[in-house]
């Protein structure tokens, strides 16, 4: 099956080896075959790796378009072993990288890391004594664990009437 990109003008994106920049309209190309694909607002560089998470998703980001992970390990264990010293409570987001990478998928571990500069960025943001929203790393979301089955609304003692969306059938009766 074929990716479908559609990009803004002047957007890029990096497709293998090649950046692709768009011209002055949209557009939409499909992708068929098996190539990292990553847009303009996911990749960064060395420039703006200006963070320590911000380093481990560059070195992800390298693992997952070249295609070698040897390559990238020493500056990969580094980075994460300074993160972990500097905020143990990422853990569960380190561990959830290094399980993707093991598993040979490196866009799962991008999209993990990229969680993890999220969460560096709560963190700062409550060391600097700023709003940001709820840390998201004690508990982070297991979107490949089915959700689990609560109790059906006659369990619960549900007594709501039919109403938009629910057929009378389906509505509990008294």
């Amino acid at each position: 099956m074929a990716l479908k990109v559609e990009l803004k003008a002047g957007e890029r994106v990096i497709v293998g080896n090649a950046v692709i920049r768009n011209g002055d309209s949209r557009a939409r190309f499909y992708i068929e075959g098996d190539a990292p694909i990553l847009r303009e607002k996911d990749i960064l560089t060395a420039k703006t790796a200006d963070t320590p998470a911000k380093r481990v998703y560059l070195a992800v980001q390298l693992m997952y378009l070249k295609g070698d992970l040897s390559e990238h390990n020493e500056v990969y264990f580094p980075l994460v072993r300074d993160f972990l010293q500097a905020a143990p409570s990422a853990m569960l987001l380190i561990a959830d990288i290094n399980q993707a990478i093991l598993s040979g998928d490196l866009y799962k571990a991008l999209k993990h890391a990229r969680a993890l500069v999220s969460y560096e960025h709560e963190l700062m943001a409550r060391m600097m004594g700023t709003e940001a929203a709820p840390l998201t790393c004690v508990n982070p979301p297991q979107a490949d664990l089915p959700a689990r089955p609560g109790p059906s609304p006659r369990d619960r003692g549900d007594r709501r009437k039919a109403g938009p969306g629910r057929s009378a059938a389906a509505a509990p009766q008294p």
